[in-house]
């Protein structure tokens, strides 16, 4: 009895300790961010750079939205 609630703990640890968490994070390109739910690598040429989810953006930066794969390029959404 004692090995197999050894087991179960060591189980129920190993599962907790694996589950990942829920990816939140704002992406910007120039003074154009938006939030993702997924971590991409961008092309280096979009020049993407990725802030934790509390991050404060500057009174310059505009938050545009936009749901798939890809990043801003000035007023253009460009998906790859």
């Amino acid at each position: 009895m004692h090995k197999v609630l050894i087991g179960a703990v060591t189980a129920a640890s190993v599962m907790a300790f694996s589950a990942s968490g829920a990816f939140a994070a704002i992406a910007c390109s120039g003074n154009v961010c938006w939030h993702v739910k997924e971590m991409y690598e961008y092309p280096a040429e979009s020049k993407v750079i990725v802030h934790e989810d509390d991050w404060k953006p500057a009174p310059t930066v505009v938050i545009r939205e936009h749901a798939g794969r890809g990043y801003w390029k000035g007023d253009t959404w460009t998906a790859w």
